[in-house]
Order: structure tokens, then C-alpha cells, then sequence
């Protein structure tokens, strides 16, 4: 089953700031996620933030919340490494 996925206005912001080489490749992961977004090997827990996971894509991560009843893949933010982990 696929999953719907959805981005948060940050995560758009974010996404429009980057080159398109890095663009497309997230994208390819988003579409990698919403196949399966608990596969271990493209997605991890946050462990500071109950029920929310992120998923490497070279410098940048893309933090993400599942909601399995609707079948939706909440995008909330893509960071660069340097700032991801942050509070802000």
C-alpha cells in the first residue's frame, strides 16, 4: 500500500531553496518512503521527538510523521545536517 505524502510549508520553503540535482533526490527518496517509510535502511526514529522519523539523503535530512490509519506521510521539515537536530 502506498502512502500519501504531504509537505509542511517549511519543508516546500526548503525544498524550492535547493539545486535540482539534491531536489530530485529527495524526491526519489519521498517516493522510496511512501512505499515503505519504516524500512530501516532509508528511515530511523527521532529519538527526542516521540512518533516522528527522518531519513538521510546525503547532506540533508527529511523529517517525517506516519499516520498509518489515513495512509499519510507528513513531510515537516528538510534540514541541512548542521541544523537538523536542532529545536528550531
Amino acid at each position: 500500500m502506498r502512502y500519501a505524502v504531504s509537505l509542511a510549508k517549511e519543508a516546500i520553503k526548503e525544498l524550492g531553496k535547493l539545486d535540482r540535482k539534491t531536489e530530485n533526490r529527495i524526491q526519489k527518496r519521498l517516493d522510496e518512503l511512501a512505499l515503505n517509510p519504516y524500512d530501516p535502511r532509508i528511515s530511523n526514529e527521532v529519538k527526542m521527538v516521540a512518533g516522528q522519523r527522518y531519513s538521510r539523503v546525503g547532506d540533508r535530512r527529511i523529517f517525517f510523521e506516519v499516520e498509518d490509519k489515513s495512509q499519510r506521510l507528513e513531510v515537516i521539515a528538510i534540514r541541512p545536517r548542521g541544523r537538523a537536530y536542532t529545536k528550531n
